[in-house]
């Protein structure tokens, strides 16, 4: 491109600063309509106001804090910063836990109001809807805290008195009270919290000062690890063979209606505590087990070839949701963990910047869509009845240690080898027995 000169220059520009700002416009690189790749000037560049160029963000960050705006100069800026102001606060509440954020939006509201009294209604239900969710959050919160607090109280019972079999007998109705639980975790997860994580992991220097909590995420976390010991400690409490046997053979049942309903991360969780090793070395309780319906489980859940038959289940999954009109048509719960190690190894293994500087947005986009897919999912509201006795043994009732699952073990079936002897021997010396 040939230099302009100053008769082609727009008028209120000067020539100099017209030539920059068309240079950095052309670093910009589509494919089919989608930015992939820009420098991080021309992205800046891309968003400062002209003469003959207003992007509306840009007209509110230069002018909307000045006393002199008019309605007229911002024209439809108004009604475009209503939509950005209810996409946020609708995908991304959480930031605004901080007092800060809080005060800046209350502030730019009001200012926006003050030059477009007509929004005043948008601006109420974009506040109202803000604060519900944060509302919501709160005392999701304080449940948990609650649950928790119940949990530590009922460790001090010595011996159970019920198993989840008598509590609920029908693996359908387990694997539905199972989906509510993964379904409400599942929902309170912000998808400003996998930033977080990923920044956590990333930052060593810790340039972020306001790193946000991520409590919602690893309370997902450790609701999986809990359910897996839950499994094994059902089964595992019961000295008589016959109720082990029973009880296996309802996990995998249990298991398999999870498969049937889209609920993946339940089905993983009941997989992994029937695969502990307290579990597998029961030989005389899996003699008696039906071993083929849990290896049908095993095989489409196998981790082999990057989880090719749980992808494979996952994408049957996605499709039967896309064209769902039945609401529990539409459940599809991903194994949590491996979709946050997908994302983990596309943040890693992609870089941040192309070879020349350019930042890499095919990279952002990948990570946007799959973000995108998980805020679809956890949209969904489960459509089965609650059943709040179930709910709560499985939410309260006391999970066995990993020493004491692996001491009860050894009370159903006696150790036979000579370290597993010998493991015992410590187990039950630390036990005080």
């Amino acid at each position: 491109m040939g230099l302009l000169t100053a008769e082609e220059t727009p008028a209120g520009i000067s020539h100099s600063v017209y030539q920059q700002w068309q240079f950095y416009r052309k670093t910009l690189i589509y494919e089919d309509g989608n930015l992939v790749a820009g420098s991080i000037e021309a992205l800046i560049q891309h968003l400062v106001p002209t003469p003959h160029y207003k992007p509306d963000s840009c007209i509110y960050q230069q002018n909307l804090m000045s006393e002199n705006i008019s309605k007229e100069a911002l024209a439809k800026f108004g009604p475009h910063l209503i939509q950005l102001l209810g996409e946020w606060t609708d995908n991304f509440p959480y930031d605004f836990r901080d007092e800060r954020m809080m005060r800046c939006l209350k502030d730019m509201t009001q200012r926006l109001i003050m030059i477009y009294p007509e929004l005043r209604k948008d601006v109420g239900i974009i506040m109202h809807n803000l604060i519900c969710k944060l509302s919501g959050l709160h005392k999701y919160e304080e449940l948990l805290t609650r649950i928790n607090a119940e949990v530590a109280q009922r460790l001090l019972n010595i011996m159970p008195t019920t198993d989840i079999y008598e509590v609920c007998p029908q693996p359908l109705v387990l694997a539905q009270q199972l989906t509510h639980i993964e379904l409400e975790r599942l929902s309170m997860i912000g998808p400003e919290e996998f930033v977080q994580v990923f920044v956590k992991e990333t930052e060593k220097d810790n340039i972020y000062k306001d790193v946000k909590k991520t409590n919602n995420f690893e309370s997902y976390v450790q609701w999986f690890n809990r359910l897996s010991y839950f499994v094994a400690t059902e089964i595992c409490m019961h000295l008589k063979k016959k109720n082990r046997v029973r009880l296996v053979e309802y996990f995998i049942d249990v298991a398999k209606e999870c498969i049937n309903i889209g609920n993946f991360n339940s089905l993983m969780a009941i997989i992994a505590g029937l695969s502990m090793n307290p579990i597998q070395r029961l030989k005389k309780t899996w003699d008696k087990v039906h071993k083929e319906k849990f290896q049908i489980l095993e095989h489409q859940m196998n981790p082999s070839n990057n989880f090719t038959s749980y992808r494979s289940s996952l994408k049957a999954a996605l499709w039967r949701s896309e064209g769902a009109v039945e609401e529990r048509q539409k459940i599809v719960i991903p194994f949590f963990s491996l979709f946050v190690k997908d994302m983990h190894f596309l943040n890693e293994g992609c870089a941040n910047k192309l070879e020349n500087g350019h930042l890499n947005f095919q990279k952002f986009w990948q990570l946007a869509k799959q973000i995108s897919e998980f805020i679809m999912w956890k949209q969904v509201d489960c459509p089965f009845d609650r059943h709040p006795p179930v709910l709560n043994y499985l939410l309260t009732n006391p999970v066995f240690s990993e020493n004491s699952l692996s001491l009860a073990s050894f009370e159903c079936e006696s150790p036979e080898k000579s370290f597993e002897k010998q493991r015992y021997k410590d187990l039950r010396e630390q036990a005080g027995l």
